[in-house]
C-alpha cells in the first residue's frame, strides 16, 4: 500500500517542479521582453506631439447658465475654466513605456500632465452632470455627458446616468451606441461600463 502512494508522491513532486520551473522560465520572459521594450524606450528620441488629440472645452455648447450660483456647480465652473488655459489629452490606456516609445522619453513628463488634465476633466464633467441630473435638468446633463462620451472617458457613472437618461426618453437606440463607444475604449474599466450599459438596454432583457 506504502509503495504506490509514495510513487504517486514522487509523480507528484517532479510535476509540480515541472510546473514551478516551466512558471519561473514564463515571468523571466515577461520581465527581459519589459525591461528590453523600457531600455529601448528610454532611448527614444523627442518627437512631435502634433498627432495628439487635444481636447477642447466647448463652453458655449455646455449649459453655464444653469445653477451657476451653487457653490458645487460652480466650483465645477471654475476647474473647467482652469482647464481650459492648458493642454488636454486622453492617454488611458497608454503605459509610460508606450508614450515613451511613441513621443520620445523626454516628452513622457509633459504627457502625463495632460493626461492627469484629462482624468481632472473627466471627473468634474461626471460631478456636474450629476448635481444637474439630481436637480432635475435632466436635458442639460444629457448634454454634459454626451461631450465627456465624446471624449471616451472612462467613468462609469456617466454612461451609466446617460444611459438611464436615453432610457426614459425612449432612445434606447442611443444606448446600443453607447455600448459600442464603451467596447472601443482602452481602459480597465471597460467589462464593467459595457455590462452597465446592457443591462439598462431594455432590448437585452
Amino acid at each position: 500500500m506504502k509503495l504506490p502512494f509514495f510513487a504517486s508522491f514522487i509523480v507528484f513532486c517532479i510535476w509540480l517542479f515541472y510546473e514551478l520551473k516551466k512558471q519561473h522560465h514564463k515571468e523571466a520572459k515577461i520581465a527581459n521582453s519589459f525591461w528590453e521594450r523600457e531600455a529601448a524606450a528610454n532611448n527614444t528620441r523627442k518627437k512631435p506631439l502634433d498627432d495628439l488629440e487635444y481636447i477642447s472645452i466647448p463652453f458655449d455648447f455646455l449649459p453655464m447658465g444653469v445653477l451657476k450660483d451653487d457653490p458645487e456647480v460652480s466650483e465645477c465652473h471654475q476647474l473647467l475654466w482652469n482647464l481650459s488655459e492648458q493642454k488636454i489629452v486622453n492617454l488611458t490606456g497608454l503605459s509610460n513605456t508606450d508614450l515613451k516609445l511613441q513621443y520620445g522619453a523626454p516628452n513622457l513628463p509633459v504627457l502625463i500632465d495632460y493626461d492627469q488634465n484629462y482624468t481632472i476633466l473627466a471627473r468634474t464633467l461626471q460631478k456636474w452632470a450629476s448635481l444637474l441630473y439630481q436637480s432635475g435638468y435632466t436635458e442639460e446633463a444629457k448634454t454634459i455627458l454626451e461631450f465627456a462620451v465624446s471624449t471616451k472617458t472612462d467613468v462609469s457613472a456617466s454612461y451609466a446616468i446617460l444611459s438611464d437618461i436615453y432610457r426614459k426618453n425612449g432612445q434606447t437606440q442611443k444606448i446600443e451606441s453607447l455600448v459600442q463607444i464603451a467596447e472601443g475604449l482602452h481602459s480597465a474599466m471597460k467589462p464593467s461600463i459595457v455590462r452597465i450599459l446592457k443591462e439598462s438596454d431594455p432590448h437585452n432583457d
